[in-house]
């Protein structure tokens, strides 16, 4: 390599450490995500603007799968990132083991698109989601424990990345186990709710967010809430340059990238403080429950209901397999 090469390789190095560590010149990155959250909640379009494709989206059935490529410069191979959409809210949310495996746990990161304009269903579906991902993820990690020692400890070590340290949260989170971004979307409806209304939902999600040590970003169908997105996306996706802005104000869509905020800037749970003196919680995320309950009492909804039968959909008509099925039925 002349000196040139060498400054280049240098500089990128330190623009962008994470992306370049487990990737040897010449070889293809290949990193997957898998996107879940409400029905309905706009899954599908945000895909669809980080792959810039222009389709309309179609309703998820189940689980789909589709992937974008990227060249990281002028005839270097492509890298890959699989993107894996979960329909159906919280009803399939056991075939999240599919797409999960010891093979990409490394590479692996998750988007939860929470429905702004649904506060009722918001806490229920995020709680069910990220469970049940903690969960299968910690299985794996227990298994790779004993065949992949290294692996997983590298995997427990870059939980902590995003948060030094020094940081005066680092005894009061509770990392997810792989990168997560929490997605509000429906951001145009939200805006119209009462202020008070629009902070208790904001504030929840600054807590769980950072509780977590995940990204915060708030979008809409509106173009340049998109592109936000799309950036911490194409961050986890291709390893593009991590964005450094912070918006936390309550009156603006928020955008927090990983361990840029803090309890203190947060501030307590929206409540007063009688009414959680009279609240008991074992964890500060119990706590946050019961206040956010408070306002917006769970609706108490079954996914499996209304999950209609997708042979019945036309989208999926198969003439000779549907006339078959018709004779078989009758």
């Amino acid at each position: 390599d002349t000196l040139w090469d060498l400054a280049i390789a240098e500089v990128e190095k330190r623009e962008n450490p994470a992306a370049h560590d487990d990737v040897k010149p010449g070889e293809v990155w290949e990193k997957s995500i898998l996107f879940m959250g409400n029905k309905n909640g706009g899954k599908t379009t945000i895909i669809l603007r980080c792959l810039e494709r222009e389709e309309s989206p179609k309703p998820t059935l189940a689980l789909e799968y589709t992937f974008g490529r990227r060249a990281r410069r002028h005839n270097t191979p492509k890298d890959v990132a699989h993107f894996w959409e979960l329909g159906g809210g919280t009803s399939l949310v056991e075939l999240i083991r599919i797409p999960i495996t010891s093979h990409n746990i490394r590479s692996f990161a998750v988007v939860l698109v929470l429905d702004l304009s649904k506060p009722d269903e918001l806490w229920t579906t995020m709680e069910r989601l990220l469970q049940v991902t903690r969960n299968h993820v910690n299985k794996i990690l227990t298994k790779l424990e004993k065949t992949n020692p290294e692996v997983a400890a590298e995997i427990k070590q870059r939980m902590w990345n995003d948060l030094q340290r020094d940081h005066p949260d680092y005894a009061l989170v509770d990392p997810f186990p792989i990168p997560l971004v929490i997605t509000g979307s429906k951001y145009d409806i939200f805006h119209e709710f009462d202020s008070e209304m629009r902070k208790i939902i904001s504030k929840t999600l600054r807590f769980v967010s950072h509780y977590y040590g995940a990204s915060l970003v708030f979008t809409s169908k509106s173009e340049v809430l998109l592109l936000k997105a799309r950036a911490l996306i194409n961050h986890l996706a291709f390893g593009y340059d991590k964005s450094k802005s912070v918006s936390v104000d309550p009156s603006k869509p928020l955008f927090i990238p990983a361990g840029l905020d803090s309890m203190s800037q947060i501030g307590p749970p929206p409540a007063s403080d009688r009414d959680l003196g009279k609240m008991r919680a074992n964890t500060p995320l119990e706590l946050w429950k019961k206040v956010f309950e408070k306002t917006f009492p769970p609706k108490s909804f079954c996914d499996l209901q209304d999950t209609k039968d997708p042979a019945q959909d036309i989208q999926y008509a198969e003439y000779e397999v549907d006339v078959m099925r018709a004779q078989k039925n009758q």
